[in-house]
């Protein structure tokens, strides 16, 4: 297994998608480890000769920071601060969601800005290695002083509370921490603060989504162009000179890769017996082609964050400044994860129109695709699926980001509701695999109507491999089960990542 050195060096989508994939183990880089030893001596000094106030060091948190705390209680301030913040409810953050949380935290932490200790900073990246994962929950953050609830949680096992699992066993922190023969870490000065500060929970189901989100872009063309052709449309609107007069930049991508697609295939070649096809399949390059461009705008914004300090004190060393404000607000992902919702939600929006259009018995195509309808049903009722999904994407596209609460009596008066934009993202993405699952039974079943005829060579090799997993649908049969292997088809197709 390769390693993945923690450094300043730049994360790409292949390294989130590798550390996704289980591909690798952490390991800090020397750089890193002095880093983080020069902050906290450096925080160690100023606490030992100032009086200052020194907000979430020797203060109280958030409307609290008026009060000063006493040397003596600085490690009880920041144990304290992890327990009472973890308050997290509702269903369990998925375990893929928490790895990326925790090689987030460290990868934040280990900028040499946050002041935590080394020792702290190893645990985390040890819990990764060792395959501990902690028990969080999903609600609790408000994507604004940091995700606080969430960090919160995973932050507990370092102190022996919370829980976790690990080889298939949810355990107490406690015990996983006997069993590993882990001793409890003593938060110094500013740690917990550090640990609960930032937008991991966020920038965890953010990087997910993005990932995803460029499998399901280029899947979505794959099936779009297949639905196409088995729907015996016209090449056309795909053409050059159409989208040269319009250069968007998605729209002109969309279009050459359509082109691309259906190189070869006898299909689009024919003569067609009608002059225009509907909406869903003329004007994919627009609509895809705009989702394509709202993908590449979350990943900017993906990337730069998780390459990013989000803690709040920042801690300045070289300039001798400790400075309060405010990386920890998610304003920049809660936007990005709402358009993501958005420029998803609509390829599951055309996808079902094309779906629809299939089964419908018409182009010489029969009801529902299946030979004999009326004593079979066919794939009239997977369309009901895809629009039941459809339409519940459509609810969850609402943004979360125009919404704000007051919190801690005020202080924190404005907040991002990105945790909200990221969790509802993460729910818009599996829909759409499901939607396109759909699509792709859909599709690949027209195309054996249109035989002796064949599509390119590129997608009759796309519905061959596809066959291996669901066949052609000749009578009735539960279609639970062809959905469901559509789904795992489509969310282990291999993806290409931009540079």
């Amino acid at each position: 297994m390769a390693v993945h050195f923690i450094s300043d060096r730049q994360l790409t989508l292949h390294d989130l998608s590798a550390i996704l994939a289980g591909d690798v183990t952490l390991q800090l880089s020397e750089e890193a480890k002095q880093k983080i030893i020069h902050c906290r001596q450096y925080l160690d000094q100023k606490l030992a000769t100032t009086q200052q106030p020194i907000y979430g060091i020797n203060t109280g948190f958030g409307s609290l920071y008026n009060r000063n705390i006493s040397h003596d209680q600085l490690e009880r301030l920041q144990e304290n601060l992890v327990k009472s913040h973890a308050c997290g409810t509702g269903p369990e953050v998925p375990v893929e969601i928490v790895k990326l949380m925790l090689f987030l935290k460290v990868q934040s932490l280990a900028y040499g800005y946050s002041g935590v200790q080394l020792d702290t900073t190893e645990r985390l990246l040890a819990m990764f290695n060792e395959q501990v994962y902690p028990v969080i929950y999903e609600m609790g953050s408000l994507g604004a002083s940091g995700d606080l609830a969430p960090l919160a949680h995973l932050t507990l096992p370092l102190i022996g509370l919370g829980e976790v699992y690990y080889n298939q066993q949810r355990l107490t922190g406690e015990q996983i921490n006997q069993k590993l023969s882990w001793s409890t870490i003593h938060f110094q000065a500013k740690e917990g603060l550090a640990l609960l500060n930032g937008t991991q929970f966020m920038s965890a189901y953010g990087s997910w989504c993005t990932l995803h989100a460029h499998r399901l872009m280029q899947l979505s063309n794959m099936i779009g162009a297949l639905s196409l052709d088995a729907f015996d449309g016209r090449i056309e609107p795909y053409l050059e000179p159409v989208h040269a007069i319009r250069p968007q930049h998605g729209q002109v991508k969309t279009a050459a890769s359509f082109r691309e697609l259906l190189q070869g295939s006898e299909l689009i070649g024919q003569p067609k017996k009608h002059v225009q096809d509907p909406y869903s399949f003329r004007c994919i390059p627009q609509v895809h082609g705009a989702s394509w461009d709202a993908i590449g705008y979350v990943t900017n914004v993906i990337l730069t964050e998780v390459n990013s300090v989000t803690d709040n004190p920042n801690v300045f060393p070289e300039d001798d400044r400790i400075i309060s404000a405010g990386n920890f607000h998610g304003q920049p992902l809660a936007l990005a994860l709402d358009f993501l919702s958005i420029a998803l939600s609509e390829l599951g929006n055309i996808s079902e129109r094309r779906t629809y259009q299939l089964i419908s018995g018409v182009r010489d195509l029969p009801n529902y695709l299946v030979a004999n309808p009326g004593i079979n049903s066919g794939l009239m009722i997977p369309q009901y699926t895809a629009a039941s999904l459809v339409s519940q994407n459509k609810q969850l596209a609402t943004p979360a980001s125009v919404d704000s609460i007051v919190s801690s009596n005020g202080q924190e008066d404005h907040v991002s509701m990105g945790s909200n934009a990221a969790t509802k993202a993460y729910r818009i993405v599996n829909n759409l695999y499901s939607i396109l699952a759909i699509e792709l039974i859909t599709a690949a079943q027209a195309l054996m109507f249109r035989r002796p005829l064949k599509t390119s060579p590129l997608l009759e090799e796309f519905v061959h491999t596809f066959r291996e997993h669901v066949p052609f649908i000749e009578d009735d049969r539960v279609l639970h089960h062809d959905i469901a292997k559509a789904e795992l088809f489509l969310k282990k197709f291999p993806v290409n990542y931009p540079a």
